[in-house]
């Protein structure tokens, strides 16, 4: 059941979003992120539009567009307390075991740097860690 607004000039009816349907993401090499995201965290290539440069990737719930930054030479790296934009964004995994499965598997790579290893999320019941991937993007892992 919609309730209606009314506005002097015509009717609002509220409407609900229904989750994310995909994430942009601008990355200097998209073929390096998306092998990030394809082998490290088991996504799939769903599409690719080769003259705009994009890749989209998804884990069957969640679509990652990977756009190609057009000139490296004018990159500025994020810096999350001074940039407007994503601060980072979180993927949800099955489990404690794989959270700390995977903390070990990303600090083998020299593409990924650990912010911090799988720790409690406040008060809360859940555990967390904090990587940068390739491209210079924030992702969180998360698990209950």
């Amino acid at each position: 059941m919609c309730s209606t607004t009314t506005n002097s000039t015509f009717d609002i009816t509220p409407v609900n979003t229904l989750g994310i349907h995909h994430l942009g993401l601008s990355v200097p090499d998209i073929k390096e992120t998306a092998a990030f995201f394809i082998e490290q965290l088991h996504f799939s290539q769903v599409g690719e539009k080769p003259d705009y440069p994009a890749i989209f990737i998804s884990d069957g719930t969640v679509m990652l567009t990977l756009w190609q930054i057009n000139d490296l030479n004018k990159i500025t790296a994020f810096d999350r307390k001074h940039n407007v934009g994503l601060h980072h964004f979180a993927l949800k995994v099955a489990n404690l075991e794989q959270l700390q499965d995977l903390d070990q598997q990303l600090a083998l790579l020299d593409n990924v740097d650990i912010e911090f290893s799988p720790e409690p999320l406040g008060q809360s019941s859940l555990q967390h860690m904090m990587c940068l991937i390739p491209g210079g993007i924030r992702l969180e892992l998360i698990t209950a």
